[in-house]
């Protein structure tokens, strides 16, 4: 089709029998716009096949309408067999505008546009690119519009980019009303795109031409303001949109409000709250759910919950959102009886959400019973359970070692035709893999993916840790090929599995090939994998003393790369040296382990009795405890004696 649409040979035409009497200028007349060539052209926002795979009445019927209204407008087309049009950059604008202001039909506008691209091979300039929005915006196809400004705003960048995208938009600009319109439009893409600096910089120069974007768009700029924490300039805005005129509203404070909660700001948002009276705004039931959530977060739930009568006090409507953060902070400190008294009190119905609160608690305690009647409650009464209150059961039967009635909810939640999440089968796949159930744990892996879902990264490492203590390496290194070919990246802890089960096989220069695929990947290693590594290499039984060298040499790569080590670490390298009877450098781990504040323990105490034991010392227990109490009062430590 395309075949019969476009010949390329040195020219852009097109096809007599498709497009009868119309014929384009060789390529080589056409104007450069400036812009980079590539696959991401305004084209990566039109759908190209099913532009070019319309069929040919429909495309007859386009063009003999542009064909009419440009020979209407005065365009000289040229002789009876062949029509030609040069799609120069002023070209391209005159007969967008001249399609619009005839038709009033941006979709005609738009479908020219995207031909005349095709045809001529490489993308529109700015400024026909910026014609095309305004009449989109004026055709009320804004959604169009918002995808050409943001392909501007992504070949446009650094300072001059969307200085530039400014000006044309204003030199393309017809009437006053659209302007407006795109400007706006285009502060809302920066926004989208995470560069508040730009937009509050375009709003400057709008306030030149007497142009402040709607409340709409300045409510979004506020909240990615305060989500990026910067808050003075989001007062600063604030201020500006008073003194535009643009009225202040209780949504627009909540914003602030959510802003200092965020932050751990409390004190400062309630504040906030109380002062809105004096703005001649009356606080929401929103405003006040916004503090009431952030205490209950930081389980100051008696503060919320005089809140809530403070509410009722003002009139104020409580719905079911903020009395049900209230009962699901109570429940999540166990304070079952004081999360019935507040539904009580305040006359709550139990929803979906307050009954997901009180299984989740019960879950957490293991008390599968009285979880499971609750579940049946919220059945009885009408209520449908989500995913979410499906997953918590699963994931109690399986914290008390229940698989079976675990991958029963599963059942039941595939029955009423309610979709797991990736977290539902990752949850049953990790409480398979524990008591080495691979088989099952792969089942669910495969359905999981059947399922149309997709397996993050969490749901790999979680099967390949299985298949890593079950000793299966090969399975374990399939499963990376197969997360990599799905694009998933590994992370630490996938590292972390391949190179505990390397070690556990006693394939030590295998596991640091793996640390060095690490490093080269980018990753920084952390304390379990210098853990790993160096417990491995303390644990091989060849060659003790170079293994030791090595595990050194690896315990100070960690020290420098800024990493600490754990008590865990500190207690493998000093029984590593005790094992060969060097006390003298496991004496000086003790001291620096004490010095970065990290206490010896009976582990430490069992290793020196070792490595005593190995130089052959009278009484090695007693002169391992008097050896660390050596050590502790060094550092002004007084041991306690209860060896």
């Amino acid at each position: 089709m395309v075949d019969e649409v476009f010949n390329h040979n040195n020219s852009c035409c097109v096809d007599d029998d498709l497009l009868p009497n119309i014929k384009c200028i060789p390529v080589e007349y056409m104007e450069w716009n400036g812009l980079s060539s590539g696959e991401n052209d305004i084209f990566a926002y039109v759908d190209k096949d099913s532009l070019i795979s319309e069929n040919e009445k429909a495309v007859d019927d386009e063009m003999e309408i542009i064909k009419v209204i440009l020979t209407n407008r005065g365009w000289n087309l040229g002789s009876q067999n062949g029509y030609r049009i040069d799609l120069s950059q002023f070209n391209v604008m005159k007969i967008l505008n001249d399609l619009f202001e005839e038709s009033t039909d941006a979709a005609l506008a738009l479908y020219f546009f995207r031909w005349s691209e095709y045809c001529m091979g490489s993308k529109h300039t700015v400024e026909s690119v910026c014609t095309m929005i305004h009449i989109l915006v004026s055709g009320n196809m804004n959604h169009k519009a918002m995808d050409l400004l943001l392909h501007l705003i992504s070949y446009n960048s650094g300072e001059e980019g969307w200085h530039n995208i400014f000006l044309k938009i204003h030199e393309t600009h017809t009437k006053r009303r659209v302007l407006e319109t795109v400007y706006g439009m285009l502060v809302n893409c920066y926004v989208k795109e995470n560069m508040t600096q730009v937009a509050l910089k375009l709003i400057c120069k709008m306030r030149h031409l007497n142009i402040f974007p709607l409340i709409g768009v300045c409510n979004s700029l506020l909240k990615a303001l305060l989500e990026s924490e910067q808050l003075n300039l989001a007062w600063d805005f604030l201020k500006e949109m008073k003194s535009q005129g643009l009225g202040l509203n209780a949504s627009i404070i909540s914003l602030f409000i959510s802003g200092y909660c965020s932050q751990g700001n409390i004190d400062t948002g309630w504040k906030l709250l109380m002062e809105m009276k004096y703005l001649g705004i009356k606080p929401d039931v929103v405003a006040y759910t916004i503090v009431i959530d952030s205490l209950c977060k930081m389980s100051l739930l008696k503060e919320a919950t005089s809140i809530l009568f403070k509410m009722t006090q003002m009139g104020v409507f409580l719905d079911s959102v903020s009395v049900s953060s209230v009962v699901d902070g109570y429940c999540k400190v166990g304070k079952s009886e004081e999360a019935m008294d507040v539904l009580e009190v305040f006359n709550l119905s139990p929803n979906i959400f307050v009954f997901n609160s009180f299984i989740s608690k019960l879950c957490t305690d293991g008390n599968m019973l009285k979880a499971a009647k609750v579940f049946q409650d919220m059945c009885e009464m009408g209520l449908i359970p989500d995913c979410f209150s499906y997953t918590t059961m699963m994931a109690g039967y399986c914290k008390v070692k229940d698989i079976s009635n675990a991958l029963k909810y599963l059942g039941k939640m595939l029955k009423r035709g309610i979709r797991p999440s990736v977290a539902t089968y990752t949850l049953l796949i990790d409480s398979c893999c524990k008591p080495g159930n691979m088989e099952m744990a792969e089942y669910l892996f495969q359905r999981m993916i059947t399922e149309g879902l997709v397996p993050d990264v969490v749901s790999y490492n979680t099967l390949m840790n299985g298949y890593g203590k079950k000793g299966h390496l090969q399975k374990a290194f399939e499963l990376l090929s197969m997360m990599r070919s799905a694009g998933v990246s590994p992370d630490l802890v996938t590292y972390n599995i391949l190179i505990h089960g390397l070690i556990k096989r006693g394939l030590v220069n295998e596991a640091k090939d793996i640390l060095d695929e690490l490093t080269r990947r980018g990753f920084s290693p952390d304390v379990v994998t210098f853990t790993n590594i160096i417990g491995g290499a303390l644990l091989n039984g060849y060659c003790r003393t170079r293994c030791m060298a090595e595990a050194n040499v690896l315990f100070h790569k960690m020290l420098d790369a800024g990493l600490k080590a754990d008590v865990i670490l500190y207690n493998s390298l000093i029984h590593g040296f005790c094992s060969l009877g060097n006390i003298d450098d496991a004496c000086h781990l003790v001291s620096m382990m004490i010095e970065h504040g990290i206490m010896p323990n009976n582990i430490t105490h069992h290793a020196l009795v070792l490595g005593y034991e190995k130089k052959c010392v009278e009484n090695p227990v007693e002169r391992a405890a008097f050896k660390l109490q050596q050590l502790l009062l060094k550092y002004g430590i007084q041991a306690e004696d209860d060896r």
